[in-house]
């Protein structure tokens, strides 16, 4: 309870209570205060699992169940960045595979590739990188992708991945193909946990950034153009359900 109280100050134990005052049922708040803990940390560790328990009530068994069940909770330490290969079919099929194999070899030492979820250099210092293969990015239009922080970045080859990952490690961030500029994964995780900064321009010059590419909305435009709609739909009344 002690190493717990250590981690996680005052400010992180404020956002906590915030989350748990935007639900009908504090439990809820769960995904969101995982988030809060690897914005801290880096991970979710013991000590993050014994912080939510303690919030929320929860015993830590079921605090633990759900970490182990999403991929996006981190058992350990993450690199400065997280990037995430997309290995399912199509972008598979186009190149995702051979993108995954080379980036573990580069980012390897003493000619060992680097493993799924293990990272080069120190994790949370600068330039450390996190690689994973990922399941189905939702972007096949624009494949083989890779994700960044979950910022995308579309049509990758096995050099332009490359590149990409050299130049985190050269302490830049290029600009993802869509999304906002690219933080760390730390400033990624307290987004995802619901914190933005308060004044208006921060705010927007940190989640801004075009969302849509030609490729996703060509079906919308053709049909547009042809003059194509999808035909109505009869109403039909909902079947009855049978009183218990």
């Amino acid at each position: 309870m002690t190493q717990a109280k250590e981690l996680f100050d005052a400010d992180t134990v404020a956002k906590a209570q915030e989350l748990m005052a935007r639900y009908p049922q504090s439990r809820s708040a769960l995904l969101p205060m995982l988030h809060l803990v690897q914005s801290v940390q880096g991970f979710v560790s013991q000590e993050g699992v014994t912080f939510c328990a303690q919030q929320l009530g929860l015993s830590e068994a079921e605090v633990s169940a759900v970490v182990t069940f999403y991929t996006m909770y981190k058992r350990k330490p993450c690199g400065e960045h997280l990037v995430s290969v997309c290995t399912n079919t199509l972008c598979a099929a186009l190149g995702g595979d051979a993108i995954y194999r080379t980036l573990q070899e580069h980012l390897g030492e003493d000619g060992k590739p680097l493993g799924h979820e293990e990272t080069a250099g120190t994790p949370g210092e600068p330039g450390s990188i996190t690689l994973e293969h990922a399941e189905c990015l939702a972007a096949c239009d624009l494949a083989p992708v890779l994700q960044v922080n979950y910022e995308y970045y579309d049509k990758q080859t096995p050099d332009s991945a490359v590149e990409l990952v050299d130049a985190l490690r050269r302490g830049e961030k290029p600009q993802p193909t869509r999304g906002a500029p690219l933080g760390d994964f730390k400033s990624a995780e307290l987004q995802l946990a619901g914190f933005f900064p308060e004044d208006e321009q921060t705010y927007r010059s940190q989640v801004d950034g075009p969302s849509q590419a030609p490729e996703t909305l060509m079906g919308a435009r053709i049909a547009q153009e042809r003059g194509w709609t999808a035909p109505a739909m009869a109403d039909a009344p909902l079947p009855e359900v049978e009183k218990k």
